[in-house]
């Protein structure tokens, strides 16, 4: 009974952003949607351009900076889930258990990507790998975060650019040891994302406990450029950890207390896949630190999108 409960909370939290996403766009005038929740494909999808200063084009439009954009998160613990005492906004999924409010999980370090993958950095992979994609991914700015992403189009994307880091001369000496070490190139599990977005500190929100619209792009009916919000004051640099897109994870749906160790249990069952951080369309409860989403893995819509990890599995 206790699964079932999470998991129709799981899906009301869906449904509830699906619906305010919907009626957003209404308000805005786009085009409208058919019954999947997506757009008609434009005539012609505008090519991202083949050369963007400060990224490399030899490395499937990574950022030109070291570590090609991704950031170390030390090894420590942090604080997991959400007390309503504290976060009135916080949903009954992110109690950790009904005498304990939040949890502490330990998490060895990784790197984490700086910004979510962009149109530009996924359409490397779609031309490189010949991979059939919806064309709503390819059809955003390059810099914006790509959407209309599946589950298995995000990992296949992180194999594809592991591959890549391990063969190109031009990857860092650091980035080619880790891959050689046994590190590899995936997607965040629900601990190392949530830990990536709020530190040690339990806070709210990734740059603190009080609402800052300058921070995240949300409730604004529009994707923005990764990185237009800089955010300074969040734990490790990240950009965008709230709003502009979800992002998944590679963590099925579980209920609390969280354990890394389930997360290859039960996966016959054609799991649902969390998803985290909340995007333009949603309000404010919808992008908190400790925020979880869940979607099944064909899902494809404008609302979500990923970012990296770098990590030993």
């Amino acid at each position: 009974m206790r699964l079932l409960a999470v998991f129709v909370a799981a899906a009301l939290i869906f449904v509830g952003v699906w619906l305010d996403y919907r009626s957003q766009m209404a308000r805005a005038g786009s085009q409208p949607l058919d019954a999947e929740g997506i757009a008609p494909a434009p005539a012609e999808s505008p090519a991202p351009a083949p050369e963007l200063t400060g990224y490399r084009a030899d490395l499937g439009h990574l950022p030109d900076a070291p570590l090609l954009g991704f950031v170390e998160v030390p090894e420590g613990p942090f604080l997991m889930g959400s007390d309503p005492g504290i976060d009135t906004l916080a949903y009954d999924v992110e109690r950790w258990s009904a005498a304990q409010p939040q949890g502490v999980v330990d998490v060895p370090a990784f790197l984490v990507g700086r910004s979510e993958v962009t149109v530009a950095q996924f359409a490397a992979f779609v031309e490189a790998a010949g991979r059939e994609v919806d064309p709503q991914a390819l059809a955003e700015p390059p810099l914006h975060p790509v959407s209309f992403v599946s589950w298995p189009d995000a990992l296949a994307y992180c194999r594809w650019l592991e591959e890549l880091l391990r063969e190109s001369p031009a990857t860092p000496a650091e980035l080619r040891a880790l891959l050689a070490d046994g590190w590899r190139v995936t997607l965040p599990s629900e601990a190392q994302w949530e830990k990536a977005a709020r530190g040690g500190d339990g806070r709210i929100f990734p740059w603190g406990n009080e609402l800052r619209r300058d921070k995240a792009n949300f409730a604004t009916g529009r994707l923005a450029p990764v990185g237009e919000m800089a955010c300074t004051e969040c734990p490790y640099g990240l950009s965008d950890m709230s709003g502009n897109v979800w992002e998944w994870t590679r963590s099925p749906w579980q209920p609390y207390p969280y354990d890394e160790a389930d997360d290859r249990e039960g996966l016959e069952s054609d799991p649902l896949w969390v998803m985290r951080g909340g995007s333009f369309a949603d309000p404010v409860r919808n992008v908190r630190a400790a925020i979880r989403g869940a979607a099944g893995p064909d899902v494809r819509r404008q609302f979500i999108g990923f970012r990296m990890v770098i990590a030993r599995r």
